[in-house]
């Protein structure tokens, strides 16, 4: 009586089940936060929709007391 044929390899693939995906969330959230803060502090002048006025009168005496 003959055996049957058996396997002789056997191929094992594991992975690390997608746990690097809350490093990239957080890179990403951290991206958009730089560039809002960018927006916010150097936007106007980007966009040319700013203008900054500045009224001083440096000859008016101080009052005191």
């Amino acid at each position: 009586m003959l055996e049957p044929e058996r396997e002789r390899e056997t191929t094992i693939v594991t992975t690390d089940g997608g746990g690097g995906g809350g490093g990239t969330l957080i890179a990403v959230v951290l991206l958009i936060a730089v560039v809002a803060l960018l927006l916010y502090l150097f936007g106007g002048q980007l966009f040319g929709n700013k203008t900054t006025k500045v009224d001083v009168d440096v000859s008016a005496p101080a009052k005191t007391g």
